[in-house]
């Protein structure tokens, strides 16, 4: 059976600085991203991906759908973020955050919101319908909205910033609100553009 490993960051872990610190990224990878995968291992054997997994979280262990959670969330996180990043979409998706939210301006306002208001631990996401629309959600813990335990928002996320409290409090203390102002700074939108295509590809 395939055993699941801790993804290389494409990036040092001082390269976000000073928007995410070099202490912080180096905990937030080496140790809490490092525990999702080992406890997943402990808890599942399977040659699936995660993208199989998620969909049928509901049918497995809580240490499945919190590890896998951890794991999926935080790899496709470490891919959106970049010391030279991409500041704004551009092409099809930036026509479709025009179309559903107004402005780039709007989505971004939408989404601090909903990773300010998340109660305790969680996630902000911008994902890809069913349908092939876009929106926004929140979730708990290390769920997303491609897993099956979803009533609803569930689609396939293409944009995620992590608002557990491990993942700023080093920098930014108690103040989230600060944080999710400077994720904007180090969102790569080419990364986030590359999500969106695959997803659409996904869906047809």
């Amino acid at each position: 059976m395939n055993k699941f490993e801790l993804p290389t960051l494409p990036y040092a872990y001082n390269a976000l600085e000073p928007h995410f610190d070099e202490e912080t990224m180096t905990i937030h990878h080496q140790r809490h991203h490092q525990a999702y995968v080992d406890n997943l291992n402990k808890a599942i054997e399977t040659n699936q991906r995660l993208e199989q997994i998620m969909p049928q979280v509901s049918k497995l262990s809580p240490a499945i759908r919190n590890n896998g959670g951890g794991h999926y969330n935080h790899s496709l996180f470490w891919k959106i973020l970049s010391p030279s990043a991409k500041t704004e979409p551009t092409g099809k998706l930036a026509d479709e955050i025009n179309s559903t939210f107004g402005s780039l301006d709007k989505l971004k306002e939408e989404i601090n919101k909903a990773g300010v208001t998340q109660f305790g631990s969680g996630w902000a996401w911008l994902y890809v319908k069913y349908n092939g629309t876009i929106a926004i959600t929140a979730t708990a813990n290390q769920d997303n909205p491609l897993m099956d335990t979803q009533l609803t928002d569930r689609g396939l996320p293409i944009l995620g910033v992590d608002v557990w409290e491990h993942a700023y409090y080093l920098k930014y203390r108690n103040k989230r609100a600060d944080y999710l102002d400077a994720f904007w700074s180090v969102l790569d939108w080419e990364a986030v553009e590359r999500n969106y295509e695959e997803a659409l590809a996904k869906i047809k």
